[in-house]
């Protein structure tokens, strides 16, 4: 006689509440607050001034865009507020200033857009993601126009309906 054991739920051995969004393979950090707080308008990739020992450190996923924003002055865009933490092998014989600002590589074209947008009421220009592009590192800036709280609340009120949908439509299709 055969006896197959149940085997009770534990917290070690549980399902996880909710499945967790993984970031694209290229992506090393996203602004997730500039999408909460701004319209997004249209897109730019640039490209990143960088020294070695912050390369290192994007390969270690060890950089924060939360409070970041792109600064349009003398003909040039500048990141600013983006924390690139050191590592500790890799900057050893090098003073590390991991706030510092960095410059962004664009066109005249796609300056010439920004600056004309910047100026108008209204409008900002903030980055929202670092990634990999090949072997390069690439910075996905933005223009955006500022959120008002009701704005913030009313996409909060159309995430959860759309969450509510899938899910109601998830367990339909496992009744049948």
């Amino acid at each position: 006689m055969l006896v197959i054991a149940s085997r009770s739920r534990t917290p070690y051995n549980a399902q996880p509440m909710a499945k967790q969004k993984k970031q694209s393979p290229g992506t090393i950090a996203l602004n997730k607050k500039a999408l909460h707080d701004y319209f997004i308008e249209q897109k730019f990739e640039a490209g990143l001034v960088l020294a070695g020992w912050e390369v290192k450190s994007l390969r270690a996923g060890k950089a924060q865009l939360v409070d970041s924003y792109v600064l349009l002055k003398d003909g040039e865009a500048w990141l600013m507020g983006c924390h690139i933490t050191p590592l500790t092998t890799a900057s050893t014989h090098v003073i590390a200033d991991p706030t510092r600002t960095r410059k962004l590589l664009l066109n005249k074209r796609e300056l010439g857009k920004l600056f004309g947008a910047v100026q108008q009421k209204g409008y900002a220009c903030v980055a929202l993601s670092i990634y990999w592009k090949k072997h390069l590192i690439k910075c996905d800036i933005a223009l955006g126009k500022g959120k008002k709280e009701f704005d913030k609340r009313h996409t909060e009120k159309e995430r959860d309906s759309d969450r509510e949908i899938q899910r109601a439509m998830r367990s339909k299709g496992k009744e049948d």
